[in-house]
């Protein structure tokens, strides 16, 4: 891959250290970033990572240690202005765009608020503004005519969304672009677009620093890979050329399997745990029939706009089918209702831990018990507390969940236990059948092979298992089947023992096109 750069570093970090009271988040980290060059900041969460771009962002201060832009120290307290201006532009999870603003202001705000030293009481210079946002639109492959720029942003979809971020970093002339998980919500062709876009940023000098956790991702994009575990700065390496299970080890400090998790696929059974007959929903999905043995692993994959997220839905009754029958070991199950197939045995794991999952405020007892709660009243009808923390003790133990005790916020958690949290919350149902939509999205390569040994010993014991996701290695790692979606059908269905990679995304219709990516 061709990098471009000069010899002056344009960001420096120096022996960086941050604490939050008794908690020591970095420790002495050195980092240096050139222009023209593409980053990949690696490692599990509460490693540290998202505490170093906060700090070269401006919106925290370093405990001890300094921050250089260009040979200039930043100041000691936050100022993302100041980071701003330097050259610093960071695109979060969450976009950090405005969503009740038009496109033409979300990518010219930041310069005129730049130019005005912070100041929001000034007259926005509209004309100026709207030319920007033009050239800036233009240049990433978005429309630049005036109704498109006057388009309010939470009308866009995500993809579209993710480049009006990257036009603010090209308005901004920026020398430095931090993305935070950029291509969690994206189609595969979605990501190869905005990879084509950010090659363009690199070849004129600007650095780009990506926070994933997609290893694959990352080797197919090149570039060096900066790895953190601890808080500390363990390796710098060509992430083009490494062993992705030794990229695992250093993040890990264990050695994470690569191989497939499944040692054998369950035998035939006469009575199959979950028979799908002819389901369909207008709109979404349709004659969709399949059956799942007891103790097999069931991967659905496709586009976004494949069917397969609303099928997820329809399987667990929160989004219940028009036509068609579930049977659940033999008896139908009603999905207009999902507290029936919940009562029945089909326990869902949804995608958005954050938004349709978890109570981040409430703790991790309080998260497991909820779907429990008539086992664990006493005689007086009453939920005995004591019961709701013993269970809890249980799951975190068996599922490894890492917490100061039961009684922790799980907001305070790392993503990979959160994540625990929420299956274990529908393990203890004790279902037959456990649908998971995206186990794994933004969670780290350790937390993920934690995961993936939950699922296979749940399915060794008998339960049946549907693996809703667009990660193809972690469906031909974990799954017997992969059925692929598109255009609300299922196309095709594959050994997950013999397919490989190439042949899922050809059957899914989204190549990652080797001539768009390719260093």
């Amino acid at each position: 891959m061709t990098q471009t750069d000069t010899d002056a570093p344009f960001l420096e970090t120096r022996a960086l250290h941050k604490r939050y009271g008794g908690v020591h988040a970095l420790r002495g980290v050195d980092l240096t970033i050139r222009r023209g060059r593409f980053y990949h900041l690696l490692g599990e969460n509460g490693c540290g990572k998202s505490t170093l771009i906060k700090i070269i962002s401006g919106a925290q201060s370093p405990s001890e240690g300094r921050v250089q832009i260009e040979g200039v120290e930043q100041p000691a307290t936050p100022d993302p202005i100041a980071a701003l201006a330097a050259g610093i532009e960071t695109v979060y999870q969450d976009l950090s765009l405005l969503p009740n603003l038009s496109v033409e202001e979300n990518i010219g705000l930041t310069s005129q608020l730049v130019a005005s030293g912070g100041r929001l009481a000034v007259r926005l210079r509209r004309g100026e503004m709207r030319a920007l946002a033009a050239r800036a639109a233009a240049e990433v492959g978005l429309p630049s005519d005036p109704a498109f720029l006057r388009t309010h942003v939470d009308r866009l979809p995500i993809a579209t969304r993710q480049l009006i971020s990257i036009a603010r970093a090209v308005a901004a002339e920026a020398g430095l672009v931090i993305m935070d998980e950029p291509t969690t919500a994206l189609t595969r062709r979605e990501i190869a677009h905005l990879i084509g876009v950010i090659r363009k940023l690199q070849a004129r000098g600007t650095a780009l620093l990506f926070v994933t956790h997609k290893l694959d991702e990352a080797k197919e994009i090149g570039g060096t890979g900066i790895v953190m575990r601890d808080g500390q700065f363990v390796a710098e390496l060509d992430i083009e050329t490494a062993d992705l299970a030794e990229v695992g080890e250093l993040m890990t400090n264990r050695r994470i399997d690569q191989a497939r998790y499944r040692a054998a696929s369950p035998a035939a059974a006469e009575v199959a745990r979950l028979s799908v007959d002819g389901l369909s929903r207008a709109g979404s999905y349709r004659d969709i029939s399949f059956d799942l043995a007891p103790g097999e692993i069931l991967g659905i994959t496709g586009l976004l706009d494949s069917g397969r997220n609303p099928l997820a839905l329809g399987l667990a009754g929160l989004a219940p089918p028009d036509a068609g029958q579930v049977r659940l070991d033999g008896r139908t199950v009603d999905l207009s209702d999902p507290s029936t197939g919940m009562d029945r045995g089909i326990a869902y794991v949804p995608e958005d831990r954050l938004e349709e999952g978890l109570f981040l405020d409430k703790s991790i007892t309080d998260n497991i018990a909820m779907t429990v709660f008539d086992r664990l009243r006493g005689a007086l009808g009453i939920v005995s507390m004591d019961r709701a923390r013993i269970l809890a003790r249980e799951v975190a133990d068996d599922l490894k969940i890492v917490a100061e005790d039961v009684d922790a916020p799980v907001g305070s958690l790392s993503g990979g236990n959160q994540q625990r949290v929420l299956i274990g919350r529908w393990l203890a149902t004790k279902p037959r059948v456990l649908i998971l939509h995206g186990p794994t999205v933004g969670v780290d390569v350790g937390s993920k092979d934690t995961i993936f040994r939950i699922i296979q010993r749940q399915a060794e014991a008998g339960m049946g298992v549907i693996i809703v996701s667009d990660d193809i290695p972690e469906l031909i790692q974990n799954c017997d089947r992969i059925a692929v979606m598109r255009d609300g059908r299922i196309v095709e269905t594959f050994d997950g023992a013999r397919v490989d990679a190439g042949q899922l995304y050809a059957a899914i219709g989204g190549i990652l096109e080797t001539a768009e990516t390719a260093p």
